[in-house]
């Protein structure tokens, strides 16, 4: 394939059809309001990437309830009180002609008590002091992300991406090492996935039947089991149970370097299984024209765009005019985010990130 495939819309199997094969990242950013309000900061950053020809535009992570937090300024959408600042994001969203989702998020263990998180562990291991979640208390996190869901869609999102990475409560849920719980959460594979599962059956049932539902995975660190999690994710794409497939590499071409599996490519062994309708995508140091192209190769249906998008907020725009575009090489000055219209919440945000900023 060469760089002009990426521009070939992809249909998904509820609602519209993605226009090219750019999404983006669920970026955290920590601009929105300490109540979890859309911000002006939030608002102008969702203008500028409406104008820039993504095919579909997630949020940042957006918490399912007010003790889930893990940011300072993290996006919510455990309330009504949400919904203006919400409706007014998607709406951007579409009047740029790109589809829209909120990524629905829980911080599980890693909840922050000085935001007014609640560490809600899976065992009572996890954290010192706290006791694990009893089982009707993981139920009703369960339904508070199908609330958050049928919340996006009443503001408008053509669809949410749920967040089952980096050691949040659903990718907790599914590690052996965070999770040794004896009722129907805990013990085997199926239990540990069980709660991934009945939050994205119960989005299907409650939002309408155009409702576009993504899931974020990660496959690495928190005792993450990766034929495990192959295993898993074969179950959902073979039960068609979401529309798309959000693999979150830290590299989207690195091999595996241990176990079984060791040599192989970790995008491999996903993009490898049968997966019916669902479309498959990766993210990880996707930062060139070529290297997007490539990925197509290697068996995604469509790339998502990270701190290339920091860098360049019209990247897609970017690739099309010149298949050999290449990112500015990291790191960056503050003012060359300041100049491309980053806020400065955003910017002191990625300066904690090594080696963006200088």
């Amino acid at each position: 394939m060469s760089v002009s495939d990426l521009f070939e819309p992809l249909t998904l199997a509820h609602g519209p059809a993605m226009r090219n094969r750019f999404m983006l990242a669920p970026l955290t950013n920590q601009q929105s309001e300490h109540d979890g309000s859309a911000s002006p900061f939030d608002q102008e950053w969702i203008r500028q990437l409406a104008r820039s020809d993504y095919a579909l535009i997630q949020t940042c992570a957006a918490t399912v309830e007010a003790g889930g937090i893990a940011f300072e300024r993290q996006l919510g959408v455990h309330s009504d009180a949400h919904l203006p600042g919400l409706t007014e994001m998607a709406t951007s969203i579409r009047r740029g002609g790109g589809l829209s989702a909120v990524q629905l998020h829980h911080a599980g263990h890693r909840a922050r008590p000085e935001l007014g998180g609640l560490p809600a562990p899976a065992s009572d291991s996890t954290v010192p002091g706290v006791k694990a979640l009893t089982t009707e208390e993981v139920e009703r996190i369960r339904d508070s992300f199908v609330a958050a869901a049928v919340r996006a869609e009443r503001a408008g999102f053509d669809g949410v991406a749920v967040h089952g990475a980096f050691g949040w409560i659903l990718s907790e849920f599914m590690s052996p090492l965070l999770n040794d719980r004896t009722d129907k959460y805990g013990g085997s594979t199926e239990n540990r996935a069980r709660l991934t599962i009945e939050v994205i059956e119960g989005i299907r049932r409650a939002c309408g039947p155009e409702f576009q539902i993504g899931w974020r995975l990660s496959v690495e660190r928190y005792g993450l089991r990766l034929e495990e999690l192959r295993d898993i994710t074969a179950e959902v794409l073979d039960r068609e149970l979401i529309d798309y497939l959000d693999l979150a590499l830290w590299d989207s071409a690195q091999l595996v370097q241990e176990g079984a599996l060791r040599g192989q490519s970790m995008l491999g062994i996903f993009t490898g299984l049968p997966r019916k309708s669902v479309r498959v995508g990766t993210a990880g140091k996707i930062m060139s024209a070529q290297r997007a192209g490539q990925l197509l190769d290697e068996g995604c249906d469509f790339v998502l765009i990270g701190r290339a998008g920091i860098l360049q907020r019209d990247f897609p725009r970017q690739v099309k005019a010149n298949p050999r575009y290449d990112s500015a090489q990291l790191p960056v000055t503050a003012q060359y985010l300041r100049t491309g219209g980053l806020s400065e919440r955003f910017i002191n945000y990625v300066s904690g990130w090594p080696s963006f900023v200088y």
